[in-house]
């Protein structure tokens, strides 16, 4: 079992930052593809980002060249750094977890890939 708790989120004003954190708990942290997805009022899950274990980077379109998603093995903590962000990038901001490996990207931006998940922090951006 993995608890993942994300911390950072907050109220920004448009074109500004914040950097979201994932703490994970477990001693094999290296080897989980982390992920970020975010929920809006009345909307789905979406993805945003997902990191591999080795590496591998693969972002929303939405959030590419303003989104960078990195990792602290040694720390088992997952980073979301936010820059640029506008108010359409208002939703709770969840971390996930997954063990399982596959050979397509477009696996790692559904939901049911990843087998943990935080409880969320909220994101806000004014206009």
């Amino acid at each position: 079992q993995v608890q993942l708790v994300e911390s950072g989120g907050g109220l920004v004003q448009a074109g500004g930052s914040l950097r979201l954190s994932c703490a994970a708990s477990g001693r094999t942290f290296s080897s989980y593809n982390m992920a970020w997805f975010r929920q809006a009022p009345g909307k789905e899950r979406e993805f945003v980002v997902a990191i591999r274990s080795g590496g591998n980077t693969y972002y929303a379109d939405s959030v590419k060249g303003r989104f960078t998603i990195s990792r602290d093995n040694a720390k088992n903590t997952v980073y979301l750094q936010m820059n640029s962000l506008k108010p359409e990038d208002t939703a709770v901001y969840y971390c996930a977890a997954g063990v399982q490996v596959y050979a397509t990207t477009y696996v790692y931006t559904r939901t049911a890939t990843y087998d943990f998940w935080g409880q969320g922090t909220q994101v806000t951006v004014s206009s």
